[in-house]
């Protein structure tokens, strides 16, 4: 008798390990927003390489804007994410800080962004296979930093832009409008809040096949534009069935 009682314990178990594996399935597909900064790097305003460190005197208030974001992700493993994004932003650049002054070139840049990205989560909260975590469930063991998610992330978009140029930098003749691949790679950080709802900071660079997005280049420039991301994010995780479409979907409609 104990040893079937035995058996049907540890089949209980395994069942429970098993069924807390395939929790990440019930919500493969999110929703998510995000706001935040853009810092640009052109060849408008900055400092000359003798007179930087690192490029770090280039990280100024004057060439900061904003950007907003949002779009979907499916989980396509637990710990791999694709996802649409497109984003909406301004870029700034101008010659008030740094090596040029004199020169008094600025622009006023509007980007729009869209992008697949793939997420990939080198370390992952182990709440997120609670069965406990996902009825909503207060996990009592569990501190802040099991409630924190890591990842990197790649891809490949184009962007669209536009530069509104002031006189003396128009009086250049160049190019200050187009569309142009960009490379959007970076680090990010989750905090799972509830079973539905995450929270997370992502910063991340964008490498693009163009110089002309503050519409100038000049024979010293040795490599193209590049801006950065640095946001606030807002993820809602939609229950899905074993297709991996959302359950909202398979309701009868009369």
């Amino acid at each position: 008798m104990k040893r079937f009682s035995l058996v049907i314990i540890m089949l209980a178990f395994v069942a429970y390990l098993s069924d807390a594996q395939e929790i990440w399935k019930q919500k493969r597909l999110e929703a998510f927003a995000g706001i935040g900064t853009t810092q640009f790097f052109g060849d408008i305003g900055g400092f000359s390489k003798g007179k930087n460190i690192i490029g770090l005197k280039d990280i100024s208030l004057h060439q900061t804007r904003y950007n907003i974001s949002g779009g979907v992700k499916y989980k396509i493993v637990r710990d791999l994410n694709v996802r649409f994004n497109i984003a909406y932003g301004k870029l700034n650049a101008t010659d008030t800080r740094g090596s040029n002054e004199g020169r008094g070139f600025s622009a006023k840049t509007t980007i729009i962004e869209p992008s697949f990205i793939a997420e990939y989560y080198f370390i992952k909260s182990g709440l997120g296979d609670s069965y406990l975590f996902s009825q909503g469930r207060t996990v009592r063991s569990s501190g802040l930093l099991e409630t924190l998610e890591f990842y990197a992330f790649a891809g490949a978009g184009g962007l669209s832009y536009n530069a509104k140029l002031n006189a003396a930098l128009a009086a250049q003749g160049m190019k200050h409008k187009g569309f142009t691949p960009v490379i959007p790679a970076g680090l990010g950080v989750n905090l799972l809040f509830s079973p539905e709802y995450t929270f997370g900071l992502e910063l991340g660079g964008r490498y693009t096949f163009s110089d002309y997005l503050d519409g100038y280049t000049s024979q010293y420039s040795s490599s193209n534009d590049v801006y950065y991301f640095l946001n606030v994010c807002f993820v809602y995780k939609l229950k899905t069935n074993s297709s991996g479409m959302p359950l909202f979907l398979n309701k009868r409609r009369f």
